[in-house]
């Protein structure tokens, strides 16, 4: 695929232009045609195609430097390329039309203006989507807010009432936790507060997928924390049942050094000497340099140096999670746990979260385990991809085509995960990308992780988190997770997201009055 250089080009004359965005034109039609006709034989639904194509079109035009040409075009007032997501071809032909007027070309060789219906057809398709995703459009409010239940909403049904009150559009069971009696109740209590207030709720239930943490730690006995500079063995051993403390805590011991054991131990086979290992959601960061360290019991075990933690020292517990960045997982995202609780999830859930999906393949699996507890007797829930390695931004496209083109879909930016795996420094660029992709595709998309984490949990919001949350308007919905001020998040969320849309529509302004000059 050669991309196009606009540098060198004369793009002050608007008959360059119009050549220029022809050429253009050409080379998004007919490589977007390419790669929509690879992903024709996966898409079942009918009407997905045309989100499908314009998809692939949009892939093709962000291959090329498009910033010379949008500068270029801003002189004419034509410089609508940065808001191209949702409708390529109707942009391109609509700016390109009003250059051949400028240019005086003669009716018989232009590209007519496209119609109004087909230029906005891209947006109407998003919600559309949105709709089938999250129930009907508010009357107040576009972007959606979810919220993940804590395990007394089976046994409080008024807490589950205030929080569909406030304004929560879809409850998250997480389960990871609880039991399936308890997603029951919390089930029943969401659909009689929906019958109460005259609302739509929607139910999303979170597969956790291989949960990849420490297992039990030893822990020297004059030491607490973990530092900069020290060193951690790994063991390959999986932890003996009741081997880990109720408190948490690590287990004192006589060693040098600080021992944890994986809880998926086969994960150690794949590093190699300098690659990464974090704990704790990055809180300590690590590397290995040795991977056949003696340990005191004989065996062969992982040797790590502590490249990150801070300078008052980290804990380091059981049951926290593991990352791997620039190591490829070879895992299952549906464990034993998952299969077996799918029979539940199938049958009760609106959504299914899906964890740890990276590739193609791994929506194949859902759909065909799915597809055997249901047989077709039963419209099969809604699946929502949670984004969370690097793996899974690369392959985006593909878990687009594989899912929305069956049934409803839609996206979640897992930022906790997705900041450890990539780094937290590019994590907004990558963030914007995705939301790029998937408008281009019409496929609704979830902003969760840490909005507003202060204010749920502590009663008060810092300056960062209200502008988090005000840009977070750019998605489709808004996951708040649980804490005891739950219920005050969401009325203020909802303001803050009511008081956006009426300035700003994903990237383009409303251009509302200004109300306080």
């Amino acid at each position: 695929m050669k991309e196009l250089s606009f540098e060198a080009l004369h793009l002050s004359s608007p008959q360059v232009l119009l050549s220029t965005l022809q050429e253009l034109r050409q080379t998004v039609e007919s490589e977007g045609q390419a790669t929509f006709s690879q992903w024709r034989s996966h898409i079942h639904r009918s009407e997905f195609l045309s989100s499908a194509l314009n998809l692939a079109q949009y892939l093709a035009l962000r291959q090329h430097d498009l910033r010379e040409l949008q500068a270029a075009l801003m002189p004419w007032g034509l410089s609508s390329l940065g808001r191209i997501e949702a409708r390529v071809m109707p942009n391109l032909d609509a700016v390109i039309a009003t250059l051949q007027v400028i240019c005086g070309k003669d009716s018989d060789e232009v590209i007519h203006r496209p119609p109004i219906e087909s230029f906005f057809e891209g947006n109407h398709l998003l919600r559309q989507h949105t709709e089938e995703l999250f129930g009907p459009t508010l009357t107040h409010r576009q972007v959606r807010i979810m919220v993940t239940l804590p395990t007394e909403a089976a046994s409080d049904y008024g807490l589950v009432r205030e929080i569909v009150r406030r304004g929560a559009n879809c409850l998250r069971i997480n389960c990871a936790h609880d039991t399936t009696e308890g997603w029951k109740q919390m089930i029943d209590h969401i659909r009689r507060a929906e019958q109460e207030l005259g609302t739509c709720c929607k139910v999303m239930m979170d597969l956790g997928g291989p949960k990849i943490r420490t297992g039990s730690v030893l822990a020297p006995l004059d030491q607490k924390r973990v530092f900069r500079g020290d060193r951690i063995l790994l063991s390959r051993c999986v932890p003996e049942p009741g081997s880990e403390v109720e408190s948490g805590e690590a287990i004192p011991s006589p060693v040098d050094n600080f021992q944890f054991c994986c809880t998926v131990p086969e994960i150690l086979d794949l590093l190699v000497v300098d690659a990464p290992l974090y704990i704790d959601d990055g809180k300590i960061r690590t590397r290995v340099i040795d991977t056949q360290f003696p340990l005191p019991d004989g065996q062969l075990g992982l040797l790590l140096q502590v490249t990150h933690a801070s300078p008052k020292g980290v804990k380091l517990r059981p049951e926290k999670g593991l990352n791997f960045p620039n190591t490829i997982l070879p895992l299952s995202p549906l464990t034993a746990k998952d299969l077996c609780y799918l029979d539940f999830v199938a049958i009760h859930a609106d959504i299914i979260g899906y964890s740890f999906v990276q590739r193609a393949a791994d929506i194949e699996l859902l759909q065909q385990e799915l597809n055997r507890r249901l047989g077709g007797r039963l419209t099969s829930p809604a699946i929502v991809a949670k984004i969370e390695t690097s793996i899974a931004v690369c392959n985006l496209p593909e878990l687009i085509i594989h899912a929305a083109g069956k049934q409803s879909f839609g996206v979640m930016i897992a930022r906790g995960d997705l900041a450890v795996e990539i780094g937290y420094q590019r994590l907004i660029e990558i963030q914007e990308e995705i939301l790029w992709i998937c408008e281009a595709a019409h496929v609704p998309v979830i902003r969760a992780t840490q909005v507003l984490e202060s204010l749920v949990k502590d009663g008060a919001p810092s300056r960062g988190e209200m502008t988090d949350a005000a840009m977070a308007e750019r998605a489709e919905c808004v996951m708040l997770n649980k804490g005891p001020f739950i219920a005050e998040a969401i009325t203020i969320l909802d303001d803050v997201l009511t008081r956006m849309e009426a300035h700003q529509s994903k990237k383009t302004p409303q251009l509302r009055a200004l109300h306080s000059w």
